[in-house]
């Protein structure tokens, strides 16, 4: 009896630890690399194993501002709809990303609502080591071409990714 319910409680814990939320999981704060200012709150999350994040508020938007800016279409296209027809806040900008790694997505794309530009991407968690990272980041890597780019996000609340005006 006692092996038995040894093996239920390791069971139970390697299958919690197997469905365990990811790092990049959560909720973040864009961070401009030249200002170092707060430009926007994102909320990064998982479906079907794959992650994608959405913008929840941004400095100077308010929830009508529609993403004209963007094309009809994009291939792989998380929501149905026209793009250009969406609104910024609360659709999925960032999407396609597959787990390499625990905090380590790759082969995804990132776009621009604002000139409708698309990018691969992929993401990177840093947890805070004291060293390079004072507190937890979040990479984005964007490339287009040759050319690439990293943000690095600051982890967030609810309330303060969802705060900004």
């Amino acid at each position: 009896m006692k092996n038995r319910f040894a093996s239920i409680i390791i069971l139970l814990i390697i299958t919690g630890t197997a469905f365990a939320s990811d790092p990049a999981e959560g909720f973040w704060l864009s961070v401009d690399d030249k200002t170092g200012e707060i430009q926007s709150g994102w909320e990064m999350y998982i479906i079907d194993g794959v992650l994608a994040g959405k913008m929840l508020s941004g400095l100077g938007m308010t929830a009508n501002i529609i993403a004209s800016r963007c094309r009809e279409s994009y291939a792989n296209f998380p929501v149905s709809g026209r793009v250009n027809q969406l609104p910024v806040l609360g659709t999925p900008w960032i999407f396609g990303l597959r787990k390499d790694n625990n905090g380590r997505w790759t082969n995804g794309h990132v776009i621009n609502p604002e000139n409708g530009s698309i990018y691969r991407c992929s993401i990177i968690h840093h947890p805070a080591d004291g060293r390079r990272y004072q507190e937890e980041a979040l990479e984005i890597r964007g490339q287009l071409l040759f050319f690439s780019g990293s943000q690095y996000w600051k982890r967030a609340t609810r309330e303060e990714a969802s705060g900004l005006r």
